[in-house]
């Protein structure tokens, strides 16, 4: 997974020849910390044609104001540099992930 933030966020997700997967995450949240090894996993099931990102909103404030992402986890969701869905709170599950980013092919 690539690490993003506000230097490369454009470079990597909007500019990115594969579709995204961004995980929103905060290092005090119990619940993304659970998901990240499944997320992973998932990431290395989608190589080579879904890129997968991870972001740490607590050092990224203001790029994540900006991506209006008012909770953790959130999962955005980007093909051709426009998001086009978003899991966040209890709609996130290893499950709809992997149906989001399926969708993405």
């Amino acid at each position: 997974m690539i690490v993003v933030d506000k230097e490369n966020f454009e470079a990597e997700v909007h500019k990115s020849a594969l579709p995204c997967v961004v995980d929103l995450w905060g290092p005090q949240c119990g619940p993304c910390l659970a998901l990240m090894p499944a997320v992973t996993e998932l990431a290395g099931r989608y190589a080579g044609r879904v890129k997968f990102c991870k972001l740490n909103v607590a050092e990224n404030r203001r790029l994540v104001m900006g991506l209006r992402v008012m909770a953790v986890p959130t999962f955005l969701f980007y093909k051709g540099g426009e998001q086009v869905a978003r899991l966040s709170g209890e709609d996130v599950s290893i499950e709809a992930i992997a149906t989001e980013t399926d969708k993405l092919l």
